[in-house]
């Protein structure tokens, strides 16, 4: 059996605790490794590493967990791990990034990997002149609502694709009635890297230029909605970004994508994220699991009355996009796309080139909401 040491940095934090380490790196394990084209089974080797080693010798000992270290630098000199991962904060991750470049590790992150164009792009040079691999998550489009998506896509069923509608958000509480807030506050302060424009501009990017045509112009609004929260030790704090975000950008081919994002939304729709493709052929909607499309020849002819209740269940008009196949986990998927890429060179589109143009589209969206206007999305050059 072959062996692949992974250093994971980060996954103390609930998405890198839950998705990275549980759901992904320890699934392998579990699952006795990742069987390659050839046959052999490659063994996955995590160490976890965080300056906290209370946490890190408690999480090695819930997971049995065979290494952990406070150590980064040595982590990162030990020859016999060859991917570094970083799920930690935002103003941190390219610094980090950078050290296990001249390390010579292969790595992998989330997103953003800054709150910087200028050092995101320079980042994913440098990435590119190391020679070793190098990649951004991209989680939403290994959602099965969102592949349910592609399928009709690539099947022609849209026609041409008008638009794009999506809706994201839940509403956070506030921590101050009783109900504690389940997002860390430090996603309401501008200084440790927080905001919604900054955090899901990022993953609308990836979203819209894979699944309905590359982003060309943006147009965005903020909002600090909630002004004031609780923290994590019970005391209010003033919040000094942005909870919510109201965009629409042009697409590639003239679609139309209008995206809003808010913690401060209640939901009544078929999920926390949904999106809605229109277009001259068929319709959909899908969200992180399910999918419903409406072709043309099935799409009901209502009438304007406003004078008598409508007598059409729009949602029983659609019908729903069936599991043609198992998803695993998305992050997972890409985990192991990544994994191929680094140990068999299989392909992988999703380098620190696509973390650099999501923290473009955030920049210009943060920009934009400043100027009160439009503007155009440049080609980024690497």
């Amino acid at each position: 059996m072959a062996r692949l040491g992974i250093i994971l940095h980060g996954v103390t934090g609930r998405m890198g605790y839950n998705q990275h380490l549980v759901r992904s790196i320890l699934a392998f394990r579990d699952q006795g490794g990742i069987t390659l084209k050839s046959g052999e089974k490659l063994e996955i080797d995590p160490i976890i590493v965080g300056r906290n080693g209370a946490k890190m010798e408690e999480l090695a000992k819930k997971h049995n967990i065979k290494r952990w270290s406070t150590d980064l630098d040595a982590a990162l000199a030990n020859s016999d791990d060859t991917i570094f991962f970083d799920a930690g904060t935002t103003l941190m991750r390219a610094e980090l990034l950078s050290r296990a470049l001249d390390a010579g590790k292969h790595v992998y992150c989330e997103k953003p990997i800054s709150d910087d164009l200028q050092v995101a792009i320079d980042l994913a040079r440098k990435a590119r002149r190391s020679g070793l691999k190098h990649g951004v998550v991209q989680d939403k489009l290994f959602l099965p609502g969102l592949r349910k998506l592609a399928l009709l896509r690539d099947s022609g069923f849209f026609g041409k694709i008008l638009s794009v509608r999506g809706e994201f958000g839940y509403w956070v509480f506030e921590g101050d009635w009783g109900v504690p807030a389940q997002r860390p506050s430090w996603n309401y302060r501008k200084g440790d890297g927080g905001g919604i424009i900054l955090d899901m501009l990022c993953h609308w990017r990836y979203v819209l230029d894979n699944l309905f045509g590359e982003v060309k112009a943006v147009s965005c609004l903020g909002a600090t909605h909630i002004p004031r929260r609780i923290d994590e030790q019970g005391k209010p704090y003033d919040c000094d970004t942005d909870d919510a975000a109201y965009a629409t950008f042009e697409l590639e081919g003239g679609v139309i994508a209008q995206v809003n994002s808010s913690w401060a939304v209640r939901v009544r729709r078929d999920d926390l994220v949904t999106f809605q493709v229109d277009g001259t052929h068929g319709s959909a909607v899908a969200g992180l699991t399910k999918c419903w499309s409406q072709h043309r020849v099935n799409t009901p002819k209502p009438v304007w009355n406003p004078d008598q209740p409508q007598t059409i269940d729009f949602y029983k008009t659609w019908d729903e996009v069936p599991d043609t196949q198992a998803f695993d986990n998305g992050f997972k998927a890409q985990w192991e796309m990544f994994i191929r890429h680094v140990v068999e060179d299989a392909p992988w589109p999703y380098g620190l080139e696509a973390g650099a143009k999501g923290v473009q589209l955030a920049e210009l969206g943060l920009k934009s909401w400043a100027e009160r206007r439009w503007l155009d999305v440049p080609a980024l050059e690497f």
